[in-house]
């Protein structure tokens, strides 16, 4: 469902500002410097998570400074929805992963179902192995956990860097919390 411009402002009034553009650019850079001490030299898969963490993997693949290949999933729970539902697998590169040293790369480390079950995929089909990063995790108990994480934050709604509200914001600069109003 589209948003109106009236609705959009409104709802951009009421967020808080969890995480900064700025901040956000060095957590970039401290993941980048942590994937790179793990994955230079091994030519790995990076696998996008769609559509969420387009924004992250387009801002942290030029900070990693070594041979490595790109492709995507395409796996989601929200489907534009403020809640979680089953993994819908939309894409799934199963014979590009075969024999190849991954790396997850999503937006949000929510309750961790995702990201738990796209490391199962990747380990059923055949990957030499498997590392996620995330550029988000809230705070709160996960399913699994990520190998490298950019930001912490409370476990509220957020929008910004990959993670929409209802299809939106996913182009906000900064990690915002949706009002109790909005979700």
């Amino acid at each position: 469902m589209k948003m109106s411009s009236s609705q959009y402002a409104a709802v951009a009034a009421r967020a808080d500002c969890l995480v900064t553009a700025a901040e956000m650019e060095t957590a970039l850079d401290q993941m980048a410097a942590t994937l790179t001490a793990h994955l230079a030299g091994k030519d790995p898969l990076v696998l996008c998570v769609m559509t969420g963490a387009v924004i992250a993997a387009g801002l942290l693949l030029p900070r990693l400074n070594f041979q490595l290949r790109v492709d995507y999933l395409h796996a989601s729970r929200y489907q534009g929805a403020t809640r979680g539902g089953a993994l819908a697998w939309q894409h799934r590169p199963s014979a590009a992963i075969r024999g190849e040293h991954i790396l997850v790369l999503d937006d949000i480390l929510d309750e961790g179902i995702t990201l738990d079950q796209v490391v199962q995929a990747c380990h059923e089909d055949g990957a030499a192995s498997v590392m996620s990063a995330v550029l988000v995790e809230k705070q709160r108990p996960h399913q699994c956990q990520a190998d490298v994480v950019g930001v912490v934050v409370p476990d509220r709604y957020l929008y910004g860097y990959g993670l929409d509200y209802k299809n939106y914001f996913r182009n906000a600069a900064g990690i915002f919390a949706v009002a109790e109003a909005d979700i």
